[in-house]
């Protein structure tokens, strides 16, 4: 079995999901006692969440990469950054490791081909939803990706950040999130990705009849499998 390093904390609240979905996935897949082999590194997020806001993505690569660095001489096989919007400076870790990132768009990606489905909404931080780090991955799946319109992504991304991130669960939230995919459901959406870690804890299949991609269960469930494959 392969180690998972992971670098959690972004927030903590689905930080708890990926630990939970790795190990339940590689029990339903080994059974018995068997559990995962993680090296968990949690940062502090205000730090994280601070260099977002005043655009300082270098300070937070370096803070990340440096981790996933530890990370790599603690002896994981491969990094799983638990959170969607911080695979923007994905690249530059990448730069300073020896082992693989496993990016969460491009599982995800490969997730919504299996169901040959071309036109997906994007739910994330305003920084997912917005920049190409992201979407380019879909885009470069042969994905067009349908986004909100701007005065809702701000409202989501404030429902992330000030509500989810701090363990809020608001039904008024849930709401307005259920108004804005039944709009771009009817311009055209096949599906929803759910592009931030913390949006599971509010939306799920149940509240739409379109296909829900959870990114957090995409991506814990595929790092699992990946560890026991040979």
């Amino acid at each position: 079995m392969k180690t998972i390093g992971l670098i959690g904390g972004m927030s903590w609240e689905s930080t708890t999901s990926y630990y939970r979905i790795i190990n339940e996935t590689i029990k339903e897949q080994l059974g018995g006692l068997h559990s995962a082999k993680i090296l968990l590194y949690s940062v502090d997020f205000a730090e994280i969440e601070e260099c977002q806001a005043n655009g300082n993505w270098d300070k937070s690569a370096k803070i990340l990469s440096d981790i996933a660095k530890c990370l790599e001489v603690a002896g994981a096989d491969n990094i799983v950054i638990c959170t969607n919007t911080m695979h923007k400076v994905a690249p530059q870790i990448e730069k300073e490791i020896n082992i693989p990132i496993i990016h969460i768009a491009q599982v995800t990606a490969n997730a919504i081909n299996e169901l040959g489905l071309k036109k997906i909404v994007l739910l994330g931080t305003k920084y997912t939803m917005t920049q190409d780090f992201y979407k380019q991955k879909l885009i470069d799946s042969g994905i067009e990706v349908f986004i909100p319109k701007d005065e809702d992504i701000e409202i989501v991304n404030d429902i992330i950040y000030y509500e989810l991130c701090l363990g809020k669960i608001n039904s008024k939230s849930k709401d307005k999130l259920i108004e804005i995919i039944e709009y771009l459901k009817s311009e055209g959406a096949q599906g929803i990705i759910l592009g931030c870690t913390e949006i599971g804890l509010l939306i799920s299949q149940d509240d739409t009849d379109l296909p829900v991609f959870d990114t957090t269960e995409i991506h814990a469930r595929q790092v699992a499998l990946l560890a026991i494959s040979q």
